[in-house]
């Protein structure tokens, strides 16, 4: 079974858009949603949906592992709840689960602007991960059970949990990018695409010299939900 396990904070519609992709995928499937203190109705969108909802200390890292203790699927598929999901997703990790050498991966990426901006985000992300091997949670990590525990699962760090995971994972075993696309919002980069850019290097770089993630979150801006696409 596969365990979808979601942070959320302040995700209600986005959560129901979610509910339209995961339902659409082949079973058996569980969805748990972690949050982590939400003030709008997360937790109960979520419940009616047919998710899991359950509240864990805030913090990407802590939440996706609060969700992973309550999973009881042999394979965790971590989502962002402003990641859209693919059809066949669940069906193309199952498949590349059948190497035993493969421990886990992710997915290509792609943003819901068609411009040059979106291209040009998502020609960078598919860079990091050819050049450095390392991808970031809005590609939707998916991990074999039995390797996220070996691993001790995220760290309880502020930003970067999941460029740590993934280091740790492929240290572990065979890593696997599935050619289907999640599809990010680029709504928090319109405009400032040239920052964001610059930001997502300059993060990086201070991070692979050595410099702790508390200290590189001064310059990563603050969570803020943002509003979701109706699902069609």
């Amino acid at each position: 079974m596969i365990s979808v396990v979601m942070p959320t904070l302040n995700e209600a519609r986005n959560v129901r858009v979610r509910a339209h992709e995961i339902v659409r995928q082949q079973g058996p499937w569980e969805w748990i949603v972690a949050d982590g203190g939400s003030d709008d109705d997360t937790i109960s969108a979520a419940r009616d949906v047919g998710a899991f909802a359950m509240r864990a200390s805030r913090g990407r890292g802590p939440q996706m592992n609060a969700g992973a203790s309550a999973a009881r699927g042999e394979i965790l598929l971590f989502l962002h709840a402003d990641s859209t999901l693919p059809d066949g997703a669940f069906s193309a990790i199952r498949a590349a689960l059948r190497d035993p050498r493969a421990v886990g991966g992710n997915f290509a990426l792609r943003f819901d602007d068609d411009g040059f901006g979106g291209r040009l985000l998502a020609g960078v992300y598919a860079l990091k991960q050819r050049l450095f091997g390392i991808w970031y949670g809005d590609s939707a990590t998916f991990v074999r059970r039995d390797a996220f525990a070996t691993l001790g699962g995220f760290g309880d760090v502020p930003i970067l949990e999941d460029i740590s995971f993934v280091e740790r994972l492929r240290c572990h075993g065979a890593t696997v990018r599935l050619p289907l696309a999640m599809t990010s919002s680029a709504r928090r980069y319109r405009g400032r695409l040239l920052r964001t850019i610059l930001r997502w290097t300059a993060i990086f770089a201070l991070y692979k010299l050595g410099v702790a993630p508390q200290r590189l979150a001064r310059f990563y801006p603050p969570h803020r939900a943002l509003p979701s696409q109706e699902a069609t």
